[in-house]
């Protein structure tokens, strides 16, 4: 787990790093063993007050695509800089409107032992057709999770980072 300085270091380095002109904001930075995600916002399509919304979403997908393709080359320099870095690969993003769009992501192999009834939970699933395979079974039971759960996880990963934080005051600290 990285610890909240260690976040802060290094969404202060995409936000040093990146050019001027990619985003209008930097969004967001999230880092997990695998892969850094950076999120920034890009301005919004400029379109009649009466336009409908499928106009309006047509034009942000086009704006989205643009985007992706305009700055494919400056962003895959500062990816391929930061992968070497802080060895991780980094995937891109976007928000414009409403909208969030990831360009590119890594989907890492997970292995895990279920017993018999956790199983069953899976293959109802798939036999609902909520999902083709246990594995997307179980990436849809997480994404649901991740839904309803964000006040506990945030909570959980704040007593993590706090456990980190007396763990580095300890004896052992000056080793590292």
């Amino acid at each position: 787990m990285i610890t909240t300085e260690q976040n802060e270091k290094l969404r202060g380095w995409f936000a040093g790093r990146l050019p001027d002109d990619l985003f209008e904001e930097l969004s967001e930075v999230t880092v997990d063993r695998e892969e850094i995600t950076v999120i920034g916002r890009i301005p919004e399509p400029r379109l009649a007050e009466d336009a409908s919304a499928a106009e309006r979403e047509g034009a942000v997908q086009g704006r989205i695509q643009e985007f992706r393709e305009r700055t494919r080359e400056a962003r895959m320099a500062v990816a391929r800089e930061a992968e070497h870095r802080f060895r991780r690969k980094v995937s891109w993003g976007v928000e414009c409107g409403d909208r969030r769009a990831l360009f590119t992501h890594v989907a890492a192999p997970v292995m895990t032992r279920l017993r018999q009834p956790e199983r069953q939970v899976l293959d109802t699933l798939i036999a609902g057709g909520v999902a083709r395979s246990r594995s997307d079974a179980l990436a849809w039971c997480v994404r649901l999770v991740q839904r309803h759960a964000d006040e506990w996880l945030t909570e959980l990963r704040e007593s993590l980072e706090h456990v980190q934080r007396v763990r580095a005051q300890g004896p052992d600290a000056d080793d590292e």
